[in-house]
């Protein structure tokens, strides 16, 4: 566009170009927050649950979004340290495995990782991969249950994350844990009382950990094999969106 046209003047030589951009904030690489995923529990106990997020956080959504567990909290504390990256991809390849205790402790040995407190677990299970090879075209429904993913439902391992003091954790699948079978075509079902997405229950909603979704590690991964390290530093505040639940980040691994 010619600024001449728009400032009254068309002899002026200035060329202008803007964009606008309409997405859905978790579509793509993003964090949760912790206002992303809560439950129904009984937090005065008088035998009534009530709809709450981490911390005992209720009734804070507005028409203009969630105000004390929005996301532009974590935009404006950042996100940064120490980034721990575990190679899935390479333990598990395309066998769809979902990665229980004994099987992340098994990879944590094979490869040498040390998880210590106020670390950033950084997932590589090759799903990332798969999606950036697509393009812009549609990935098949059995794509993404190739790929390994942590087996949500299992306590020791959701009692390894509370013991060992994360800050985070990030992955390059679609939700970190696997879902639930039947959850696309609205057929899935779990015990009653029970939760559909217990890693997320587990930090989200009880101990306050954000997850990160839909990362791409490729490049990292290849280098910190190549070095023999699984450790960087890990810079990713999400875009500063004041009440969104989620937002997208452009995370930065220094090596």
């Amino acid at each position: 566009m010619k600024v001449g046209d728009i400032f009254g003047d068309p002899s002026a030589i200035d060329i202008v170009n803007d964009d606008l951009v309409t997405m859905a904030l978790q579509y793509s690489t993003q964090w949760d927050s912790l206002a992303h995923i809560g439950a129904y529990f009984d937090a005065d106990d008088d035998g009534v649950a009530e709809p709450l997020f981490y911390n005992g956080y209720a009734g804070d959504f507005t028409a203009h979004g969630v105000r004390s567990l929005g996301i532009e909290n974590v935009a404006v504390t950042c996100v940064q340290g120490r980034g721990v990256l575990v190679d899935l991809f390479s333990a598990y390849g395309t066998s769809g495995t979902l990665v229980d205790y004994d099987g992340l402790m098994s990879v944590f040995e094979q490869q040498r990782v040390v998880v210590s407190s106020g670390d950033i677990l950084c997932l590589y299970t090759g799903f990332g991969d798969a999606v950036m090879s697509a393009g812009k075209a549609p990935l098949a429904e059995s794509v993404e249950s190739s790929y390994c993913t942590l087996k949500g439902s299992d306590a020791r391992l959701l009692q390894w994350i509370t013991d060992s003091g994360l800050a985070a954790i990030c992955a390059d699948n679609g939700a970190v844990e696997n879902k639930p079978e039947g959850h696309k075509s609205g057929t899935a079902h779990c015990a009653a009382g029970g939760t559909f997405l217990p890693l997320h229950q587990h930090c989200l909603f009880k101990l306050g950990i954000p997850l990160g979704e839909l990362w791409y590690f490729k490049d990292l991964a290849e280098t910190l094999r190549e070095t023999g390290r699984n450790r960087f530093l890990l810079t990713a505040p999400p875009l500063r969106l004041p009440g969104a639940v989620g937002a997208p980040v452009m995370p930065v691994g220094t090596i």
